[in-house]
């Protein structure tokens, strides 16, 4: 069987010694059609825009900071806890997803506390584009031929040539296009239902959608953390259960509250 081989420049564009990534392109993509998205969800509810200023620096500071550190903590941590210093080197890559999730949740308690704002409410909002950020940073992976799955023969297999010359799952794109999907269908909900909805509802349908997708599509992924658990499940498979639960308890809450 024929398959495809992929073998993109992760870097784009470069000015002399300095180097842009696409992967850094799609990241920053990614944070600004969240604010746009944002923009859109304020002016539709006739809520000031300027709200969203401070906002966005305190999604922003939990993304980078709590994905750094789920990196270091979560899939490396004997590495990082010998070299401490190496936390820093952002640059070098290393974020994940789960750590970056819970940054914008406690980033988002600390801003709503502060400013007086339902938290229920914004976070409901903030799920939205939040799946669309996942889907650009999925693909910022691919261009990185990073994250990559299982060797397969299926017509689904894609040669990453900068990793090895063997068809495996392109389980960026798999996660890409299932967030892009969830993006879309939280989108409808909120136009069509948004002001029947009790709160709560889409954060929590939000979490339960994404962090399915993610627990089955690390069935065909290759192992990203540098230890073994030894119980069939990996990392990013515990890390999702917490997550998914939370948002069934959510999805119940909403229907029991709507009685």
């Amino acid at each position: 069987m024929q398959h495809f081989v992929w073998d993109a420049n992760p870097v784009a564009f470069a000015f002399g010694p300095l180097h842009v990534f696409w992967y850094g392109i799609l990241f920053a993509t990614a944070i600004l059609s969240g604010l746009e998205f944002m923009k859109w969800v304020y002016r539709r509810e006739q809520r000031d825009l300027s709200e969203l200023d401070s906002l966005f620096i305190y999604i922003v500071i939990g993304i980078v900071v709590g994905a750094r550190l789920g990196h270091c903590f979560f899939y490396e941590p004997d590495f990082y806890l010998a070299h401490p210093m190496k936390i820093f080197a952002v640059w070098e890559g290393g974020l994940a997803s789960h750590g970056g999730g819970l940054g914008v949740i406690l980033a988002l308690y600390l801003y709503c506390k502060k400013y007086k704002v339902d938290y229920l409410w914004l976070i409901d909002r903030i799920a939205i584009p939040t799946a669309l950020f996942g889907f650009f940073v999925r693909m910022g992976n691919f261009m990185n031929s990073e994250i990559i799955g299982d060797p397969t023969d299926s017509v689904f297999g894609i040669v990453f040539s900068r990793v090895d010359m063997l068809p495996r799952h392109p389980t960026q794109l798999y996660e890409a296009f299932s967030y892009l999907l969830i993006f879309f269908v939280l989108t409808f909900l909120y136009v069509k239902r948004g002001e029947k909805l009790q709160k709560g509802f889409l954060f929590g349908l939000f979490l339960v959608l994404i962090f399915s997708a993610r627990f089955m599509i690390e069935f065909v992924k290759t192992k990203q953390a540098d230890y073994s658990l030894g119980i069939g499940l990996s990392t990013g498979q515990l890390l999702s259960i917490p997550f998914l639960l939370f948002g069934i308890y959510l999805i119940i809450r909403s229907f029991q509250k709507s009685k």
